[in-house]
């Protein structure tokens, strides 16, 4: 399953970036990369709890990001 990212810059000058398919998971950073990256490791605790307690799919075994 490939997860939709939106990043943007925000007024203040830091980037938010989120997950559009996990309702919620979003994440901010000083540059866009930060952003990025603390958003899919949010992402993937998310998605590691859920499967833990039997809330999701086994399909979210293979996992990617696409900024779109």
């Amino acid at each position: 399953m490939t997860f939709r990212l939106e990043i943007e810059q925000e007024e203040d000058g830091r980037w938010i970036a989120e997950v559009m398919d996990l309702p919620g998971v979003l994440a901010y950073g000083q540059t866009s990369e930060e952003a990025k990256a603390k958003v899919q490791a949010l992402a993937l605790r998310v998605i590691a709890d859920r499967l833990e307690h039997g809330e999701t799919d086994p399909e979210l075994l293979t996992i990617s990001f696409a900024v779109g």
